[in-house]
């Protein structure tokens, strides 16, 4: 997948073609109003990002679902729908009445039914578990996925949040009640948090699932952070996980942007354009709040970083285990 030259990959072994840069859409509500979000998916779609990226419980700043209604009006517009690949998520809680959270047979078809309501849609392209939910056997969670694909109601099932032995424990369920298994694995992904390269990326590589990337900035840590604080201009990256990174590591942070700097990289592509070299990497949820945000992505994409600036960053976050995947990792 890495170094590909098209816009387009297959999503791991299957015959889907997703784009390497997915429209995160997780800032509509709140962030970006309605007007907002369709201008973005107007833009990113007439550049041909054809993956659009949400879950049930998006929108929460408003209320949770009303970004998948945002979603459905603007695909219901023209022939879009034909040409975007939906996916959205299941599992977290919707509310506070029970029933209404986890992996459950009934909650899997009870969320799916009411996403395809909000999403003005027949089916759904990829349904992906929102977070690993070890108190329901994989069994269940795929006589579920079986229904609804049966019924048409959703084309692929990808999982997000999991571990490298989720994945195993998946896939070998799937194999043995003899059904399509996992497409994707969502997870979060960059220079500043490389762990998954020790199980979750071999995992995913050996039986054949598509990685999408959320976060490949870490919540905008490796966007130029000092240097928007500088100039005043900071908004996600001086909030949650990015905030305490920083924190932490802020001398390393401030070589990244040097580094950068020195190489006539903006941090933001520089940090984006090492995740899609990954070979592991089918593509990487953004969360654009401007159509730039959308054209810098796009030029990470188009401007792959070279092997001496690649070498450099990963010098200044280093692979975790010395660079091997488990359990060579920890073995002398």
């Amino acid at each position: 997948m890495s170094g590909s030259t098209d816009l387009h990959v297959r999503l791991g072994r299957t015959g889907l073609l997703v784009s390497r840069l997915g429209l995160g859409t997780v800032n509509f509500g709140g962030r970006l109003d309605e007007a907002q979000a369709h201008r973005l998916l107007d833009h990113a779609h007439e550049r041909g990002i054809n993956l659009v990226d949400t879950a049930s419980v998006y929108g929460w700043r408003v209320y949770k679902g009303w970004t998948e209604e945002v979603i459905g009006r603007w695909a219901a517009r023209g022939s879009r729908r034909d040409d975007v690949i939906v996916s959205t998520k299941v599992g977290l809680p919707m509310s506070d009445v029970p029933n209404d959270s986890g992996l459950s047979l009934r909650n899997i078809v009870r969320s799916c039914e009411a996403s395809l309501r909000r999403l003005q849609t027949d089916w759904i392209d990829l349904f992906q578990i929102h977070h690993v939910d070890r108190s329901v056997a994989w069994d269940e969670i795929w006589q579920a996925m079986e229904l609804l694909v049966q019924q048409g109601k959703v084309r692929y099932v990808g999982s997000s949040n999991c571990a490298g032995w989720d994945l195993a424990a998946a896939q070998e369920s799937a194999r043995r009640r003899g059904v399509t298994s996992l497409a994707s694995e969502q997870c979060l992904y960059n220079l500043a948090t490389r762990e998954p390269e020790l199980e979750i990326l071999p995992a995913a590589e050996a039986y054949g699932i598509g990685v999408l990337v959320w976060s490949p900035l870490h919540s905008g840590l490796l966007s130029g952070v000092l240097a928007k604080q500088a100039a005043g201009e900071a908004v996600k990256s001086a909030q949650g996980r990015s905030a305490s990174a920083l924190a932490q590591h802020r001398d390393q942070i401030a070589e990244y942007e040097k580094v950068c700097h020195e190489a006539g990289r903006p941090p933001a592509q520089a940090g984006l354009a090492w995740v899609l070299s990954r070979p592991e990497v089918s593509g990487a949820i953004i969360g654009p709040r401007t159509t730039e945000h959308i054209d810098d992505a796009l030029r990470a994409w188009q401007e792959p970083l070279s092997e001496d600036l690649a070498s450099q960053l990963e010098s200044l976050f280093p692979a975790p285990g010395r660079g091997f995947p488990a359990p060579d990792a920890w073995i002398g």
